[in-house]
């Protein structure tokens, strides 16, 4: 339990055997440091419930507290004004120094399952497909570190259009491929195309289908073929599909976005008849497509029915979506899901979470949670687009930021690749991790790339700096005796907040706050470094809890890097 924790449940003891009944208590830093580094505001509530004066009520609480806080006065109208004494840090910050966990408030365990990624089969991947594998991946990161068990599936689009646009063009390109014979019974051969390859065909199918209505009318007629079971069909597009993945796997893996599984919707067909089975007394006809009713008593606006299958009997999103959250209660009974989608996706989710509660597919006290994310946009404010107005891959906007890196990075760095690299990931990352999840916000490409200012490049400076410190330091095992300075107990009440920082991105699920934790505690750092000198420090016990500064600050850093999936590098 952190140290804030500790006190305000101590506090809360002390306010309850007063004869006050008080739930939770919040100890923030104050807005006075002359006054003390922390307040209590709890007085003010309470002299409204009980009608009382809050500076009698304040005076209560702060004549029955014990010799732990030092500095004890209260300010109208019952501000509580404290500072923890130098002991008690001190005790506290070695605590931290031998596991980073004890800065960590856990909560009592769910199990989570998280649906991120998203990315689309035979497409490759582009700026758009950003956000949902950076906050969910970060935030099954979190997740894992305040106490939950999580499971996590990129759920790839492995079903639509695209099947169709695809196995329409080889069967252009190659109309006697076996495929394409229907009364062969025989194995089926193997499939020679690159990721690549694949691109370009849906590429050229899509433009011919767009100029010419019998082929859109073939590539439909193909999708639907698959939904209804062909076999060649299908069997051709799990081969694409595999092929596909490789590229869509590395592109994650740079993204350092990992999943426990791969599914996708073609994994839902097998629960498709089954799902539909449960749902049946719900569905109705309308327009020749089969419906459900998902409106509640309280809605104060017309909510549409959920289409479940379409007018030629196919299914479409909505059916496996169905499908895969039968199939997630039956095999995980997780206590949540979360799905990370953009914005726009949030009435299709909201509808299908109310089919899903109402036909009993998900228990009850399962709660399905749809966490919209905004935009990414150019300097001009809208979608960020290549030169040409085309969509941006991601493989083409890291190498992009890789460009703009290079002049930066010292010219003799070994394994420069591999840095550049690195700090284009973190470069990307840290700037779409830094806007509040549900705003849409400006990706700057120089702006985000500089080494200066609120950057991932200017994190990763600062923990080069921290590791060269600690690689150049004799100290075996690091410890805090003393409080030196201003500069080093400002570092340290900085600390102090990262417990609520994490609660708060888990509520909120949103990493911008631990963005905004990052940049300020590497500049209270750095401000620190440039002040004093550490490692040529005279005094053998000044220079020590320099040091256990130093390890403090990069194993909080580390473990805060590790959460929003940016890698370290040790030169740059």
């Amino acid at each position: 339990m952190s140290l804030i924790k500790n006190n305000e449940e101590y506090l809360k003891k002390v306010i309850n055997d007063l004869g006050y009944e008080i739930s939770n208590v919040a100890i923030l830093p104050s807005g006075k440091r002359e006054l003390g580094t922390f307040q209590l505001n709890v007085a003010m509530m309470l002299a409204k419930q009980y009608k009382k004066n809050p500076m009698d009520i304040a005076k209560e609480i702060v004549a029955n507290l014990d010799s732990r806080f030092e500095g004890v006065n209260i300010a109208a109208p019952g501000f509580i004004n404290f500072s923890f004494k130098d002991d008690n840090l001190i005790e506290y910050l070695n605590i931290v120094l031998k596991d980073f966990h004890n800065l960590v408030d856990k909560h009592e365990e769910k199990l989570i399952f998280l649906d991120y990624g998203g990315a689309n089969a035979a497409k490759a991947l582009h700026v758009g497909h950003m956000r949902s594998p950076n906050i969910g991946e970060a935030m099954r990161r979190l997740a894992n570190l305040l106490g939950d068990k999580t499971i996590s599936d990129v759920h790839l689009g492995d079903l639509g259009r695209q099947a169709g646009m695809l196995i329409s063009e080889i069967k252009k390109r190659e109309p006697d491929s076996l495929y394409f014979k229907e009364d062969y019974e025989g194995e089926y051969p193997a499939v020679n195309y690159t990721p690549a390859d694949l691109g370009e065909m849906y590429v050229a199918a899509n433009v011919d289908a767009k100029m010419n209505k019998e082929r859109m009318d073939e590539v439909r007629e193909i999708t639907a073929d698959i939904d209804r079971g062909n076999k060649r069909y299908i069997n051709l597009w799990k081969k694409l599909v595999d092929i596909s993945v490789v590229s869509i796997k590395d592109v994650y893996d740079k993204l350092n976005c990992h999943f426990d599984l791969w599914e996708g919707e073609l994994d839902s067909f097998k629960d498709v008849p089954s799902m539909l089975e449960v749902l049946k007394p719900y569905l109705y006809e309308s327009e020749g497509a089969m419906v459900m009713d998902v409106k509640e008593n309280e809605d104060n606006k017309k909510f549409p029915p959920l289409i479940v299958i379409k007018t030629d009997g196919a299914t479409i999103y909505a059916t496996r979506d169905l499908a895969t959250i039968y199939s997630r209660e039956k095999r995980f009974k997780p206590d949540e899901i979360w799905y990370f989608t953009d914005n726009r996706q949030s009435l299709y989710f909201e509808q299908v979470f109310r089919a899903s509660y109402k036909a009993g597919l998900v228990r009850k006290d399962c709660k399905l949670l749809h966490f919209g994310f905004g935009t990414i946009n150019g300097k001009d404010g809208k979608p960020f687009k290549t030169r040409d107005g085309g969509v941006m891959e991601l493989e083409s906007l890291i190498k992009l930021i890789e460009e703009i890196l290079e002049p930066k990075m010292k010219s003799e760095l070994k394994n420069k690749d591999e840095i550049k690299e690195k700090l284009a990931i973190a470069t990307l990352k840290y700037a779409d991790l830094m806007s509040f999840r549900n705003t849409d916000y400006i990706f700057d490409l120089e702006k985000f790339a500089s080494f200066d200012g609120k950057t991932g490049p200017y994190i990763l400076y600062t923990t080069v700096r921290l590791k060269s410190i600690l690689r150049k330091s004799d100290v075996k095992e690091f410890k805090i005796t003393k409080i030196e300075n201003a500069e080093s107990l400002d570092i340290y009440l900085k600390l102090l907040e990262l417990p609520s920082i994490l609660n708060r991105c888990y509520n909120d699920k949103s990493l911008n706050y631990v963005t905004d934790f990052l940049f300020d505690l590497a500049s209270l750092f750095n401000k620190f470094y440039n002040n004093y000198h550490i490692l040529t420090e005279s005094d053998d016990n000044i220079r020590n809890n320099y040091l256990g500064l130093v390890k403090l600050v990069y194993l909080v850093i580390h473990n805060l890097l590790e959460i929003l999936a940016i890698d370290e590098v040790e030169e740059m």
